[in-house]
């Protein structure tokens, strides 16, 4: 899907993920936040994590992420919590972003390892940033069930891009890390992630009938409803994995 697909798919959320505003904030909890805490969010999306944390626990955050038009969400979003001094959006390719060594005490990067060619180059990129005793939050999906083989094209990945939750263990610790607790989001929160998208999809269509992109637009939207709802939703989760450099 290409970012201005994305970018329109998204219009209603806030949370560009599958996850719920009380996960979102359960996450916050488990990852014991004060205001002394700095967070790197890598693809931030429109910032909504970054924003209620810092509403809430006064953290001082960085946000990188490609889209403009997602970032001018997260800065109006920022000023209607008022606390756009403890944050700052950059409009950057995340995988190409150079953070300052040991700047921050978490890192994070939920439902966007593709801009390290998936987790582990993603855990690589982020390693860096992270003071030796932080924290590091993986947002990747994951298997439910091991899908049938039409799955696979349906949902555009390749059978190795995702595994079950204990092969994804695997990955996770090859890759110098330590699961400390997780996040795992639920059938609502993937219902209130997809949904949204066709009525977002349907409104623009309607109110632009001769954009360019409409049956380009109309394919990928009825594709991805029809895969969801046969696939989907039965064998894909998603999981925020909290995670500590294992020494």
């Amino acid at each position: 899907m290409s970012l201005r697909f994305h970018e329109i798919a998204e219009t209603y959320h806030r949370i560009l993920n599958p996850f719920t505003e009380d996960q979102l904030m359960l996450l916050g909890e488990i990852c014991h936040l004060n205001p002394g805490i700095k967070l790197l969010d890598l693809a931030c999306g429109k910032g909504e994590m970054l924003c209620r944390w810092a509403q809430k626990y006064g953290l001082h955050g960085t946000g990188v992420d490609i889209s403009s038009v997602f970032l001018d969400s997260a800065k109006k979003r920022a000023n209607e919590l008022n606390v756009s001094e403890n944050l700052t959006f950059i409009q950057d390719d995340a995988g190409n972003y150079s953070p300052a060594v040991h700047a921050y005490d978490i890192v994070s990067c939920i439902g966007a390892t593709w801009i390290g060619n998936g987790s582990a180059g993603t855990i690589e990129l982020m390693k860096p940033a992270v003071t030796p005793n932080g924290l590091l939050l993986i947002g990747e999906p994951y298997w439910i069930d091991k899908p049938p083989e039409s799955a696979y094209e349906a949902l555009g990945v390749n059978p190795n891009d995702y595994v079950t939750l204990d092969i994804t263990l695997d990955r996770l610790e090859s890759s110098g890390l330590k699961l400390v607790e997780m996040v795992l989001a639920n059938h609502y929160g993937w219902d209130r992630y997809e949904a949204p998208r066709w009525m977002a999809i349907d409104d623009f269509l309607r109110n632009k009938p001769n954009d360019p992109d409409t049956s380009a637009l109309n394919e990928w939207i009825n594709n991805s409803r029809r895969a969801y709802l046969k696939y989907g939703r039965r064998y894909l989760g998603l999981g925020v994995f909290v995670l500590r450099l294992a020494h």
